[in-house]
């Protein structure tokens, strides 16, 4: 008789109380999963995060004042490597593309089936990707067309200077992670202000989500 396999260790972060404890409630049912810990708030997913061993997470985009996509990066930087499922009401194309640029292992809308989302944690606790069909066309498109050829609105700095704007770092940060000066990364976001007609970071990262989230 073999060994059984230790249950998947679950975060589930989702502001409506109602839905994460009826799902905890669900998943807990499952003998091949363990709801370790559930919160409403980004921030208290990143306090599970560092005190409690987790093995994949359950993430909700619409955190109130917060938003999942910083979450994927501050886990990320906070040293977690496993996978995150997004799972969500809905999102349009653009923060679908954005979510997976961040590492996010796969995109589950909230109208599916608990037993649909049991086999979508199994599938991306094995590494392998979930994306809802709903995006998965326009994700697959935008991929071939960046192959073939189709000119880009961003350049390769730009869009590295841009990630480190979406991540929160300072200009210093940013040269230092590009091994740049940082006088490169102001003449860098003066360009992409100019290209974008924007005075602020802020104005930035919301131009920039809209016109150009399938290339970040």
């Amino acid at each position: 008789m073999g060994e059984s396999r230790a249950p998947i260790r679950i975060l589930l972060v989702d502001d409506h109380a109602l839905f994460r404890e009826g799902l905890a409630r669900l998943l807990g049912a499952e003998d091949d999963f363990e709801v370790t810990a559930h919160c409403g708030s980004a921030s208290q997913g990143l306090q599970t995060l560092a005190s409690t061993k987790i093995d994949l997470v359950l993430l909700d985009v619409d955190l109130g004042s917060e938003r999942g996509a910083d979450f994927l990066v501050e886990a990320r930087r906070q040293g977690f490597d496993g996978p995150v499922l997004v799972v969500t009401a809905g999102m349009t194309d653009a923060e679908a593309a954005l979510l997976i640029a961040r590492g996010a292992a796969g995109i589950f809308l909230k109208e599916n089936s608990a037993q649909l989302l049991a086999e979508g944690i199994r599938t991306v606790a094995e590494g392998r990707a979930w994306i809802d069909q709903r995006h998965l066309a326009s994700l697959v498109g935008s991929r071939q067309a960046r192959q073939s050829g189709e000119p880009r609105g961003l350049t390769e700095r730009e869009r590295e200077v841009l990630r480190g704007v979406f991540d929160g770092l300072a200009n210093k940060e940013i040269a230092s992670r590009l091994q740049v000066s940082e006088s490169a990364v102001k003449a860098v976001l003066q360009q992409l202000f100019h290209k974008t007609g924007v005075r602020t970071r802020g104005q930035l990262v919301r131009v920039a989500l809209e016109r150009y989230a399938r290339e970040l």
